[in-house]
């Protein structure tokens, strides 16, 4: 931890010392690439930002999985990036000294929405999210029509029960049954253990105005984790014991074919739900609804989005660099060229005026967003030390799937478990 202190220490005072400038004294923007898949695209928009303007843009990508030893290694250098990512709590909490508070700033009046920036401890806007995915209960509507239901009927937990029990126990006539299996194997248990899981964290931090990562949770909705949980279950291709062995594939792969009709993932499945050399969906026939759990005015509930996409500026740049880059960062969402590139690569994005997306998924999340919906934010990135955490809430969860335990292992892999990594993350040793 010491060592961590006195690098930053040692990066800032190199930072300062550099101006972190380029020479034509206009300003200078480096930006350290959070998405590999996007790095051509940036490299072109970067080449015509400085063909059209003059200021020198550099990006530098890091290799997938490497983003924060990149990002380390470039801020020791002499001439460090003014623009990087904050991905989560964590890494604000990291980086905030390097943040610059863009609250007042022209990129953040360009926002549409404000539900995907991370802010400190101290309140400042350490970091905006450029893009976001959402998750909720992909739907075949197809299949729902044939069971004698539309997606107009579901509207808050107790409809969508009704509709899963209806067709469940249908399911030798249908043909068909409600839920893919909620596979507990490391391919699916994330979308339960980091997905699902954010629901109640959702809840509580709402209602408790919790914006940081807090030492501990009260775990006071987790009724509504478990109303969805053993919906899914009960109502499911899978159940009990079995779940420690289904993947996430099997799930993909009974909602591709057919087999369900409903299929918690998120947009991210859009492309390959509908592409023709896989599973070839008509996209008339899925759309994607919230995660309804029994919280009280979820009737109003919009899908959970968010992103660990995101642009902090560094605070230890020149005020020249730091002007460039947020000009650069207005550029980008503001011009045909720029906000091309974003539609192409990221699709729906948080700022006003944006293109629409191809991303049938993205663009349900857009209209009810529009519709007054309210965003269920992503929670889970503050989750403390998150692969140890979810692997305990996984192993409670096979034993209660399985009847081996009953709700409170599960309950107490949440709290205990959260305040327990909480203190490792943050060396904090009674």
């Amino acid at each position: 931890m010491k060592k961590r202190i006195l690098c930053i220490l040692l990066a800032a005072v190199l930072c300062v010392l550099s101006g972190c400038s380029g020479d034509n004294g206009r300003g200078y923007v480096y930006y350290i690439n959070f998405k590999p898949e996007a790095d051509a695209a940036w490299q072109e928009l970067a080449q015509k930002y400085t063909a059209e303007t003059g200021v020198r843009v550099k990006v530098v990508t890091a290799a997938s999985g490497s983003y924060d030893d990149t990002l380390s290694a470039q801020m020791n250098k002499t001439v460090c990036p003014t623009l990087f990512n904050c991905s989560n709590a964590q890494s604000v909490e990291n980086w905030h000294d390097y943040c610059y508070d863009l609250k007042d700033s022209r990129i953040y009046e360009l926002l549409e929405s404000d539900d995907y920036c991370l802010y400190d401890n101290d309140g400042r806007l350490c970091s905006i999210g450029y893009c976001y995915e959402a998750f909720g209960i992909i739907t075949n509507k197809t299949l729902l029509e044939k069971s004698g239901h539309s997606v107009e009927e579901i509207v808050n937990f107790d409809t969508l029960k009704s509709v899963a029990e209806d067709i469940h126990s249908r399911r030798g006539e249908l043909g068909f049954d409600a839920f893919t299996s909620s596979g507990l194997d490391g391919s699916s248990s994330w979308r339960f253990s980091g997905h699902l899981a954010n629901i109640p964290l959702f809840y509580e931090f709402r209602e408790d105005g919790i914006v940081t990562q807090p030492s501990g949770i009260t775990g006071k909705y987790l009724d509504k984790y478990r109303n969805v949980w053993d919906m899914y279950v009960d109502n499911g291709t899978v159940g009990g014991g079995n779940l420690v062995s289904a993947t996430g594939n099997m799930a993909e792969e009974e909602f591709g074919n057919g087999k369900a009709v409903f299929f918690q993932n998120g947009t991210w499945e859009y492309s390959a739900l509908t592409a023709k050399d896989k599973f070839a969906m008509d996209p008339e026939s899925v759309t994607i609804i919230p995660i309804y759990c029994g919280a009280k005015g979820e009737e109003n509930a919009g899908l959970c989005s968010g992103t660990e996409a995101h642009w902090s500026v560094n605070a230890f740049a020149s005020q020249k660099d730091i002007d460039a880059t947020i000009d650069f960062l207005c550029w980008v969402v503001t011009s045909d060229d720029g906000k091309k590139m974003m539609s192409d690569c990221f699709g729906t994005t948080p700022f006003k005026d944006h293109l629409p997306g191809t991303n049938g998924f993205l663009n349900e999340a857009e209209r009810l967003m529009n519709e007054g919906k309210y965003t269920i934010t992503w929670d889970f990135t503050m989750t403390p030390n998150t692969d140890t955490w979810r692997a305990g809430v996984v192993s409670a969860l096979q034993d209660y799937s399985s009847g081996n335990a009953d709700w409170d292992k599960v309950r107490n892999a949440f709290v205990s478990g959260w305040a327990f990594q909480y203190k490792q993350e943050h060396c904090i040793f009674d």
